[in-house]
């Protein structure tokens, strides 16, 4: 019986030591977390608050709120989600496209709150007014990214009860979908997260889709087929592609 992909199997706790981007991004959240205790005034200025933006051009907040949390539970989760869902990916991105896409959701999900907070309703205008913090926007991207690359793979609710992780980025995103619709307020940016998850399809998508990355790989898959039947080598497992990652 052929044995399934090993990217689709996952029996270990974690996903193993901290990766290089990881280990950095770990160590500014917990710095900042431990500054935000005695000085608390931070989040007035760091994280980011939709009218302080569009009134007083505080534009660097879209970028420094992804590194300020409010409770311990708060940076716990997200950092151990960091580690679980990103370390596997910055190994196969490789550390520069990682950091790029990471920031990249994490913005994207700001701006996206701000567009949001300035909508004509009761519960946006308290939006445009309160700060928003958190890393939750990027993880929600990279758990969309783990998601797609690692379909099959369990990821464990309550460390009891497996889902295949494409299935768990389906309820995740659905939560954070109608928690911003009915959301009454109760101090998490949930529309953050959702446009975290639609900034990192969007992006993947469009790293997946470009010709040139296409006409390499084509290229080097054929010299690759070459070298094989030039030396007689021949690879056993799947002969289709449908997993490769872009």
């Amino acid at each position: 019986m052929r044995r399934p992909p090993s990217r689709d199997l996952a029996y270990a706790f974690g996903p193993g030591p901290l990766s290089r981007a990881i280990k950095t991004l770990i160590i500014v959240n917990v710095t900042m977390f431990i500054l935000l205790q005695f000085l608390p005034a931070l989040i007035a200025l760091l994280g980011l608050v939709p009218a302080a933006i569009i009134q007083q051009g505080w534009i660097w907040q879209v970028f420094t709120y992804m590194f300020l949390h409010g409770t311990i539970g708060h940076i716990f989760f997200n950092m151990l989600a960091l580690w679980m869902f990103g370390t596997e990916l910055e190994r196969l991105w490789g550390t520069r496209f990682f950091l790029k896409y990471y920031f990249a959701t994490g913005i994207a999900a700001g701006v996206a709150t701000i567009a949001v907070s300035l909508l004509p309703f009761a519960l946006t205008e308290r939006l445009y007014l309160t700060a928003t913090i958190g890393a939750s926007g990027a993880i929600y991207g990279l758990l969309l990214a783990y998601g797609l690359t690692f379909p099959n793979r369990p990821i464990y609710v309550y460390f009891v009860f497996p889902i295949p992780a494409k299935y768990f980025v389906m309820i995740m995103g659905g939560i954070a979908l109608v928690s911003s619709i009915g959301d009454s307020g109760g101090g998490v940016a949930h529309v953050t997260h959702l446009w975290g998850l639609l900034a990192g399809f969007i992006l993947l998508r469009g790293r997946r889709f470009r010709p040139m990355d296409e006409v390499k790989y084509r290229y080097l898959r054929w010299k690759m087929d070459r070298a094989r039947k030039k030396f007689g080598v021949y690879s056993g497992g799947r002969k289709d592609d449908d997993h490769r990652i872009h």
